[in-house]
């Protein structure tokens, strides 16, 4: 039996749609485990939508993304010199960050990456003369700028690329087209106003896949039920049972990234106070599961195996039957369902 994702799939394509409506010019992007849904999948559903270009995080994943979608396919971690030699056509685009990546891909399509307050990659300032002989030898695509999703210092989005447009364009660079990421639809619109010449397209993924969070559903499916008394052993570990009740044996293990969690940021007095309780408890081995059953989040009886987490259930609580299923809260960036079921 499977850890599955049920998909609303009229109504996962009504935002899908909706919001390619509200930003013209979209570029998916597909990458990683694919938001959950695969890569592959969301490729065709590109397709669909009709657009030309979607965006991929690396060469390997547009090495198998370029067999589900027939336009042009972006790579968005930057060439690296001595990187290993991905086999693929013509129709991909290369990100560049610096001049020395612009004059190693003689040849190639490439969009240039500028340094934004991310502080991640991209071409300085001190970089655009030095660029614009460069640019002769490649397939030139436009540029790009990729933007922080939080701005606590009060900074916009829209005017840090204004500034980008305004110095490339007192460098004398082409500036047709600009790519950018995590700007509003509206910051969109006032960028289109302020630079009319110069086609701005959004590269958006989370908020296009996983933006209706109604629309999907994670389920784990419930292999055994187990009895278990108060103080009786169990697990690898042979912890002991807390109380009488039963042991859960659920489908979706760290093989398919339950339990596994990235590091948070966490501002507040709250936040932070739940941090330290949570902390307190896993030091005494209580951790909840993402799974629930009976209305509510049940813990973990140990640390979730490979293929299978295993909960504890109070004695007092009825517990399910083998092959029913488990309603899931999981991150669907870290997830790898067994099997995405389209309705």
């Amino acid at each position: 039996m499977a850890l599955s994702l049920y998909v609303d799939s009229a109504r996962w394509r009504k935002h899908i749609d909706q919001l390619a409506g509200t930003y013209p010019g979209i570029v998916p992007v597909m990458k990683g485990n694919g938001y959950g849904f695969d890569n592959a999948r969301l490729a065709e559903e590109a397709s669909r939508m009709g657009v030309d270009t979607v965006a991929v995080g690396t060469t390997y994943e547009a090495a198998r993304v370029k067999d589900h979608f027939d336009g042009r396919v972006m790579v968005l971690t930057p060439h690296l010199r001595g990187e290993d030699a991905v086999p693929l056509p013509d129709r991909v685009i290369r990100t560049v960050a610096s001049v020395q990546s612009v004059r190693d891909l003689v040849g190639t399509r490439v969009v240039v990456s500028c340094m934004t307050s991310m502080k991640r990659d991209g071409i300085t300032q001190e970089d655009l003369m030095a660029l614009r002989g460069s640019l002769e030898g490649v397939r030139f695509e436009g540029f790009s700028v990729h933007l922080p999703l939080d701005h606590p210092d009060g900074g916009s989005p829209t005017d840090e690329v204004s500034q980008w447009v305004e110095r490339l364009g007192a460098a004398k660079l082409p500036l047709h087209t600009m790519y950018v990421s995590h700007v509003s639809a509206t910051g969109l619109n006032t960028l289109r106003e302020r630079h009319p010449h110069t086609t701005f397209r959004p590269r958006i993924g989370t908020d296009l896949w996983l933006g209706d969070h109604g629309a999907m559903v994670a389920r784990g499916t419930v292999l055994d039920v187990v009895p278990i008394a108060r103080g009786e052993r169990f697990g690898y570990r042979q912890r002991k049972a807390p109380a009488d009740g039963h042991l859960l044996v659920v489908s979706g293990g760290t093989a398919h990234g339950v339990g596994l969690e990235a590091p948070k940021t966490v501002r507040g007095v709250m936040p932070r106070a739940k941090g330290v309780a949570r902390a307190g408890l896993a030091t005494v081995n209580r951790t909840l599961s993402p799974f629930s059953w009976a209305g509510k989040q049940r813990w973990f009886a140990e640390p979730p195996h490979m293929q299978v987490s295993l909960l504890f259930l109070p004695g007092e609580v009825a517990p399910p039957q083998p092959g029913e299923q488990l309603d899931a809260e999981l991150r669907h960036t870290t997830t790898h369902f067994d099997r995405v079921v389209l309705h």
